[in-house]
């Protein structure tokens, strides 16, 4: 296979070249952000080479960067909102009341404002405030078919959603079945663990939801709601446990993340998460008592549980322990 070439300024001819990660420090409206980029040097004379696609990265991480700093919505999720409602582009910004042009350009990369981002994450993560959307603005969309098609795909999304219990409810369960008292506070951090550790042994993640960085660490703001009623008590099982959706993979992490970590109180826990760089890095400045519903990124749990297991030669999801016993020597 051909190497690829680029011109270097200093040789004056194309040459191959080499790609190195370095720390860089960009400037984005205002402020500046450190992150892990990308040069190109050449071959023979070592010097430093320009590469657009390179250059394309580079912005990219730092635009990701301010993202993340900044609880502005990823790119990603941007993407999957007209395939996910199954509506156009300049339909989609017409129904929020936007020029035409304004869902496309964030598309293409433009950042959106915090409000605009706001209203994007709320219709990502909620059907049911799109369906409000949909009918409270379909007046402002210039076709009947973008509303139908549109309505049609939100209506079976919403029917999914109310017929069979998430990926999160039935782990939940299983784990409620298995942990006699676990507390609100705890449950939050053994589904954390569950989706960092399956995520470092299978490279995939259990389930879907974004988990927040909140004063007392990551938090999952649905299951929140559902079990705060219970504050410093154990929860109760309602009914007794049937994982049809869990798979021997998932069962096992879960199995190991329970004994494992969930013999720790919530708290322990909640020291666990708060030296651990996902939660750090999405909290940024912030003071540790200042409250905040900044997501973490799924890369950054990924990435950083990925290392815990290289770092611990971890052979199998039973080596969690060793992780979960050297963090509880560390506090």
């Amino acid at each position: 296979m051909k190497k690829k070439k680029a011109f270097c300024y200093e040789c004056r001819n194309d040459v191959a070249y080499t790609v190195k990660e370095v720390s860089m420090v960009g400037k984005l409206k205002g402020n500046e952000y450190s992150y892990n980029g990308r040069v190109g040097y050449c071959e023979d004379c070592k010097a430093e080479v320009y590469i657009p696609e390179i250059d394309d990265h580079n912005l990219k991480v730092l635009y990701d960067k301010y993202r993340r700093e900044n609880n502005i919505i990823p790119l990603e999720k941007i993407m999957g909102i007209p395939e996910m409602y199954d509506i156009g582009k300049r339909p989609l910004s017409l129904l929020l009341g936007w020029g035409e042009q304004t869902f496309t350009r964030y598309l293409d990369g433009d950042m959106p404002t915090k409000q605009y981002s706001e209203i994007l994450q709320k219709i990502y993560d909620d059907p049911k405030a799109y369906m409000e959307l949909l009918e409270e603005n379909k007046g402002n969309l210039k076709s009947t078919n973008a509303y139908e098609k549109s309505k049609r795909k939100v209506e079976k999304l919403l029917i999914m959603d109310g017929d069979e219990p998430s990926i999160i409810d039935e782990v939940i369960d299983y784990v409620l079945d298995e942990c006699e008292d676990i507390t609100p506070l705890a449950l939050q951090k053994v589904l954390y663990y569950i989706q960092g550790f399956y995520y470092a042994f299978y490279e995939k993640f259990v389930f879907s939801n974004d988990c927040e960085a909140w004063v007392h660490g990551p938090v999952y703001k649905d299951i929140y709601v559902t079990y705060c009623k219970y504050r410093f008590d154990p929860i109760e099982s309602s009914k007794e446990c049937i994982a049809s959706k869990l798979t021997t993979s998932e069962i096992t992490v879960i199995d190991c993340v329970i004994k494992n970590l969930s013999c720790y109180s919530g708290k322990i826990l909640e020291k666990f998460t708060h030296s651990e760089s996902p939660w750090i890095e999405t909290r940024g400045e912030l003071s540790p008592f200042v409250a905040s519903n900044r997501i973490i990124d799924k890369d950054l749990i990924g990435q950083y549980f990925l290392n815990v297991k290289e770092k611990y030669n971890m052979l199998s999801p039973a080596d969690i322990k060793v992780y979960s016993n050297m963090m509880f020597d560390r506090i």
